[in-house]
């Protein structure tokens, strides 16, 4: 027998029963909260509500979540994540602005997984809807996008090997692409399919007009 292992019990990499627990009362209350974010509005539902949605105390809401704002961004927060790591796995061959447009459609297409551990895909949809629809949650989000784009923008100089404070290009590309991004987001959230096949859809559209739209001229739409 190995003395170094002896009486050691083996490593088992799956969480125990108390944070299975922990993680199932996470989830419950988030999917609450969700649903009544929702359905009666963000501004109209209270920490009590989605505590007693759950059957639990307002001390274990806070347990979990520093605020409403805190559980309405979780998912989110998964999302913003996931798309930073698809960033950084991009090839460094390819041009800035193409790496990020193969990211964030590549987000698209296996975030989905991600979110259904928690909460149904369809209710994640949903809630991103309705960020756009509250005041309080889009200045938030607002606030969110430009400290992600300072970030995408410093990976973007790194894998350049450029000093993003003496090059504004890093900074440039990438506030152009938030803004297709938000203008996305926009036009999605006052459609009628609220499905990541339609966000993704929309934002490959858009995306793919960002370069011959934004280099050509629009005098001759105007002339015909």
């Amino acid at each position: 027998m190995d003395t170094a292992t002896a009486g050691t019990a083996p490593t088992d990499p799956r969480p125990g029963l108390r944070e299975r627990k922990k993680q199932r009362t996470r989830d419950a209350l988030l999917r609450a909260a969700l649903e009544l974010f929702t359905t009666q509005g963000y501004e109209r539902t209270t920490v009590d509500e989605i505590a007693e949605a759950v059957d639990v105390s307002q001390r274990t809401f806070f347990r979990y979540f520093a605020s409403k704002e805190d559980v309405a961004f979780f998912v989110p927060r998964l999302a913003e994540a996931h798309y930073v790591e698809a960033v950084h796995a991009r090839p460094p061959h390819e041009a800035p602005l193409e790496a990020l447009r193969r990211a964030v459609l590549e987000s698209w297409d296996t975030i989905g997984e991600s979110i259904e551990q928690l909460v149904p895909v369809e209710l994640h949809m949903r809630a991103y809807r309705m960020i756009e629809a509250s005041p309080a949650l889009l200045a938030a989000h607002l606030r969110r996008s430009a400290e992600l784009e300072e970030d995408i923008a410093r990976i973007i100089a790194e894998r350049e090997g450029l000093d993003i404070d003496t090059d504004p290009r890093p900074r440039l590309v990438v506030a152009v692409f938030g803004a297709v991004i938000r203008v996305t987001e926009r036009m999605w959230s006052v459609g009628d399919d609220f499905s990541i096949a339609a966000i993704r859809e929309l934002t490959t559209s858009y995306l793919d007009q960002v370069g011959p739209e934004l280099t050509g001229t629009w005098r001759a739409d105007r002339e015909r």
